[in-house]
């Protein structure tokens, strides 16, 4: 349970240094640090159903079982349609529901990118569940931000968490400690994974040039 009111699914947690870092899943990799301040306290929640193994949630089934591959390929998909990065996406799904599909915050917001009932219906979404229109509802919503704001990616992502509203009524970033905290774990986040992607495909690319370079037999 968040201090600013949203809900967060995670595996495990523990104390790393001065942070409390949480798991999303059961291994070490994939996890989000906090300051203790935005961590209200810990609820168990019960294990969530078990799937068939064939669902595919390229189906729009909102039970369906989300894979990594199946959330990239949807924010690819998004990312390509919209113009966005698909790191940028993944990095605000991290923020918003840390890749639950069933996410719901105590404000009410839904999904993946955590969509305002309101919002969602504005953007045309039926099931804010259903990852698919979750995904196409939430990237379509920060396209606009981006151009409202004249693709000033912060004050976009800070009228994604507090609303245009609030962004208009102090002509910029609003002293909200939440948003402001919201913006820079997205920005970081997505930062870290540009740099993470370049990086690969540096390595990527010297390795091919590497072996162009080798001897024939």
């Amino acid at each position: 349970m968040l201090a600013n009111g949203f809900e967060m699914l995670c595996d495990h947690h523990a104390q790393v240094n001065n942070h409390v870092r949480l798991y999303l899943s059961a291994g070490g990799d994939n996890y989000i640090d906090l300051q203790p301040s935005e961590i209200a306290g810990f609820e168990t929640a019960p294990d969530p159903p078990l799937h068939h193994p064939q669902s595919n949630a390229h189906s729009g089934n909102a039970d369906a079982p989300l894979s990594p591959t199946d959330l990239r390929e949807m924010l690819a998909l998004a990312g390509h349609q919209h113009n966005l990065d698909v790191d940028l996406l993944a990095s605000i799904v991290k923020a918003e529901s840390g890749g639950d599909a069933r996410a719901v915050s105590r404000a009410g917001a839904r999904g993946l990118m955590q969509l305002m009932p309101s919002t969602a219906t504005d953007l045309g979404v039926r099931n804010s569940f259903r990852p698919n229109e979750n995904v196409q509802g939430g990237s379509t919503y920060l396209d606009a931000l981006l151009t409202r704001y004249h693709e000033n990616l912060a004050l976009a992502l800070a009228a994604y968490n507090a609303g245009p509203a609030a962004v208009d009524r102090y002509h910029g970033m609003p002293p909200y400690h939440e948003t402001q905290v919201y913006v820079a774990r997205v920005i970081h986040e997505f930062n870290r994974r540009v740099l993470a992607r370049e990086a690969q495909e540096h390595h990527s690319g010297a390795s091919k040039a590497s072996l162009h370079a080798a001897p024939g037999r």
